[in-house]
């Protein structure tokens, strides 16, 4: 899942980045509205969690830019804000959702991976390979009924795979969905993280290795 935080106030964009990021979510940080349009003409993102009261371009035309270019991304408002009439207006210019503050760290993390599931493909409760089971919304994978001790990283690379069943997938491709702007494109963090999720999946092995494609799940003969 890649995220959006737009918020001028750092110690507090700073804070939700790295909080979204212990729950295995990419995260790019900016702190005004032209930085935020900067980044979303480069990258599709799931989610931007994005403050009203952005200097430079408002939070408010920053949300019609999103509404306006369609591409399923879905916004959450903040704002100190918290009137009705504040709240109705924000869901007017096309965000999906609204959140005043100061507000409770795990309802956010609730609404940003409610509305992360909004704007991807509808995908069943559960996803599956054989006998390896993964819940996206419990944050829990198990193969065979045993449970798996997975890293955020480990856990969010499943999920890309199991969600696109015998689809092969570059590092590239994985490198944009499970890491951020803090990653060097260069840098060996999937193969790395790869390798230890195979060695927690155990045997018989279901993620295979494409020479210069990337990674699919499925039997060998696919």
């Amino acid at each position: 899942m890649r995220v959006l935080v737009a918020e001028d106030f750092e110690v507090l964009a700073r804070s939700i980045g790295t909080g979204l990021r212990r729950e295995g979510m990419a995260v790019d940080v900016v702190l005004d509205g032209a930085s935020a349009l900067d980044r979303l003409a480069l990258t599709r993102y799931d989610v931007v969690v994005l403050d009203r009261d952005l200097p430079g371009v408002h939070g408010d035309d920053v949300c019609r830019r999103i509404t306006a270019d369609q591409r399923g991304t879905r916004v959450l408002m903040l704002t100190a804000a918290g009137t009705v009439e504040d709240r109705v207006e924000g869901l007017g210019l096309g965000a999906d959702d609204y959140l005043p503050k100061p507000f409770a760290f795990a309802e956010l993390i609730a609404r940003v991976r409610a509305l992360a599931r909004r704007a991807a493909a509808p995908l069943p409760p559960t996803l599956s390979c054989g006998d390896i089971t993964l819940d996206p919304a419990r944050r829990g994978a198990t193969r065979a009924g045993r449970r798996l001790d997975l890293s955020p990283k480990e856990f969010a690379l499943l999920e890309c795979l199991l969600a696109a069943p015998g689809v092969v997938l570059s590092a590239e491709e994985l490198l944009e969905r499970v890491w951020d702007e803090a990653a060097d494109p260069f840098t060996s963090a999937v193969k790395h993280t790869m390798h230890r999720l195979r060695a927690k999946l155990g045997d018989p092995p279901v993620i295979v290795t494409i020479r210069e494609g990337g990674y699919r799940i499925g039997p060998p003969d696919g």
